[in-house]
C-alpha cells in the first residue's frame, strides 16, 4: 500500500527546532511535504496573503520528504502545499511542534493552529502540536513522542469532518508526563498592556505585554490538565456560531 501523505506546516519558520523535531519523529510514517514559512509567522491567526506576491522555495529533497519554504502565512502555506504542490489532498495536516503554549484563548490567535483549522477547512485530519516552552534551545524530544504517538492515533482512526485537534505538550521529561487527556478550552483571557518605549531617535513605540487570565476552576480543561502534567487535546471546530444563541435571538422582534 501507498505510504500516507502527511503535509507539515508550522507558524516559527520552516528551520525552526520544533518543525525539525516533528519531521524527525513522523518522517517513516508516511511521505513528508513540508511548507512552512521562510521567517517567523506567530501570531498571524488565520490570515492570508492577497496584496503581495507568493513566493516558494525548494529547500529539501530526500527519499519520502520534501521541504519548501513559503513567503507568506502559515494559511498560505496549507492553501499552496494543497492546491499547487500536491497530485491529491494529504492524508493528514500536521502543524508544530510550536515554541509556547497555544491553550486556552491563545488558539485564536496561533499560526500553528490556523494551519490545522485550514486543513480541517479542506477536509483533511489536521493536528496542532505546541509545547509550553518558549526557549530557542527548548527540549522538543517529550513532545515529539506525544506528536507521533497521536499522529499515528489519527492516521488510523480519522476525525470527524471540520474537526482538528489542539494538543499542547506540559514542559516536562516524557517519564514526568502523567498521561493525556482530551479536554475542552479553559475560559481565560489576557490582560493586556502596551509598554510606551523610547527608540534610539526619540521617537515613542509601544510593545505589547499581558498576563493571561484562568477564569475557569473546571478540571476538564486544557489549563488544568497542562497544570496538572498531563498533555492536552482539544477538538476544534472553524464553525463560530453560537448555536445555543440561536434560537434566543430569533425571539427578537426585528
Amino acid at each position: 500500500m501507498d505510504k500516507p501523505l502527511i503535509l507539515v506546516c508550522n507558524d516559527d519558520g520552516v528551520n525552526a527546532p520544533g518543525i525539525r523535531a516533528l519531521i524527525e519523529a513522523t518522517r517513516d510514517l508516511g511521505k513528508l511535504l513540508v511548507v512552512a514559512p521562510d521567517k517567523p509567522q506567530s501570531g498571524t491567526g488565520h490570515g492570508i496573503t492577497i496584496n503581495s506576491t507568493l513566493r516558494l522555495n525548494k529547500l529539501e529533497e530526500a527519499e519520502n520528504l520534501e521541504v519548501y519554504s513559503c513567503s507568506g502565512t502559515p494559511v498560505d502555506c496549507i492553501k499552496l502545499a494543497i492546491f499547487k504542490l500536491l497530485p491529491k489532498k494529504p492524508d493528514i495536516v500536521i502543524s508544530g511542534i510550536n515554541h509556547g503554549s497555544n491553550a486556552s484563548i491563545n488558539v485564536i490567535y496561533s499560526g500553528t493552529m490556523s494551519a490545522a483549522v485550514e486543513g480541517s477547512l479542506e477536509g483533511v485530519p489536521s493536528i496542532g502540536f505546541s509545547l509550553l516552552d518558549f526557549d530557542i534551545n527548548a527540549d522538543f524530544s517529550a513532545s515529539a513522542i506525544i506528536a507521533r504517538k497521536i499522529t499515528q492515533q489519527v492516521l488510523q482512526s480519522g476525525l470527524p469532518n471540520g474537526i482538528c485537534l489542539n494538543v499542547n505538550v506540559p514542559k516536562l521529561d516524557h517519564s514526568e508526563i502523567m498521561g493525556i487527556k482530551i479536554c475542552r478550552q479553559a475560559e481565560g483571557n489576557w490582560e493586556e498592556e502596551f509598554e510606551a518605549r523610547t527608540d534610539p531617535t526619540g521617537k515613542e513605540y509601544f510593545w505589547l505585554t499581558g498576563t493571561f487570565k484562568n477564569y475557569d476552576s473546571g478540571t476538564d480543561t486544557d489549563i488544568w490538565a497542562l497544570e496538572n502534567n498531563y498533555v492536552s487535546v482539544v477538538p476544534i471546530q472553524h464553525d463560530l456560531t453560537a448555536h445555543n444563541a440561536l434560537n434566543k435571538l430569533k425571539d427578537w422582534n426585528l
